[in-house]
């Protein structure tokens, strides 16, 4: 009773592998697109309360179950489109309960659909509003509070940062990195993306297996990666929808000897689309990868910078 295809003309390539998402949230953000195609750039829709923190505030009202209902479309979409594994990120909490609430919506998808799921801590994904006074003491309260409760359920196997100008330093990205390693979260960092902001050099310092976006990398982060042997996660579809004018610099990583895997992004603000063959096209077109980089960058290279 087994279906046959036919497969002569054709190629057989693994299940896309998708390194980077934060497919877990409450809330929508579409309209922020339309300002962006109106010429507000990604500062200035955060200044207005959008961003980050607009899903922020939509993901605290919602219980485990909404994130679970409202995740498994966008999965299901993904699997679709070829996506056969997928990290997902919480950091859309940003406080305690809630982050730990988004962490127990991810296992609990890991049972609910076929997509297999790599789970993440990103408490540190902003700084949240009611402590923007004192970004310290947010700090202080992932390395001390959130990071050991997370550890101690089992929710996560890494820990990622948003190191970035505005958002967390490179010092307070190591503090929270190796916090998070002590306590058996392996690091992951948000690097370079708005501007060179250190993330790359972080992440080789901390042994971070994988540094994304990158579209800023200087030189010296590319030394870096290189010699971490840190994998460049590039996630061209985020760059494209929030408008930023450029691509991360494939073939510098390359020809340095970085290891490149590609994702989606996908997430409320700006990765709109869960297809990896997408991500792949605009590798070729906007980055420069040949079809062949394009593939390993899907599959064995994305299934490495998740340890997969």
């Amino acid at each position: 009773d087994g279906r046959v295809l036919d497969g002569r003309g054709c190629t057989a390539i693994p299940g896309f592998v998708d390194p980077h998402t934060h497919a877990v949230f409450a809330g929508d953000r579409r309209d922020e697109l339309h300002r962006r195609l109106a010429g507000a750039s990604y500062a200035e829709i955060a200044a207005a309360g959008g961003g980050i923190l607009g899903t922020v505030r939509a993901t605290r009202e919602a219980g485990e179950r909404q994130l679970v209902d409202a995740a498994l479309p966008r999965l299901a979409e993904m699997l679709r489109c070829g996506t056969t594994t997928c990290e997902v990120k919480s950091g859309y909490g940003l406080e305690l309960e809630a982050e730990l609430r988004m962490l127990r919506a991810i296992r609990h998808l890991q049972t609910r659909q076929p997509v297999e799921i790599v789970p993440t801590f990103m408490g540190a994904h902003e700084v949240p509003a009611e402590w923007r006074h004192d970004p310290e003491h947010y700090v202080s309260r992932v390395i001390d509070q959130m990071i050991p409760r997370v550890a101690a359920e089992g929710l996560a196997t890494w820990c990622d940062v948003f190191c970035e100008t505005g958002v967390f330093t490179p010092a307070q990205s190591e503090r929270i990195l190796r916090a998070g390693a002590a306590h058996g979260l392996r690091p992951r960092v948000h690097a370079d993306e708005l501007g060179p902001s250190g993330g790359s050099v972080v992440a080789a310092r901390v042994g971070a297996r994988s540094a994304d976006h990158l579209v800023h990398v200087d030189p010296e982060g590319i030394a870096a990666l290189a010699a971490g042997r840190v994998c460049a996660t590039l996630l061209p579809i985020a760059a494209f929808y929030l408008k930023l004018g450029r691509f991360a610099p494939a073939r510098a990583l390359i020809a340095a000897g970085v290891p490149v895997a590609l994702a989606t992004d996908v997430n409320p603000g700006g990765g709109f689309s869960p297809s990896m063959p997408f991500a792949i096209t605009l590798a070729r077109f906007g980055i420069g990868l040949t079809l062949e980089e394009a593939l390993v960058a899907a599959t064995i290279n994305a299934a490495w910078s998740i340890d997969h």
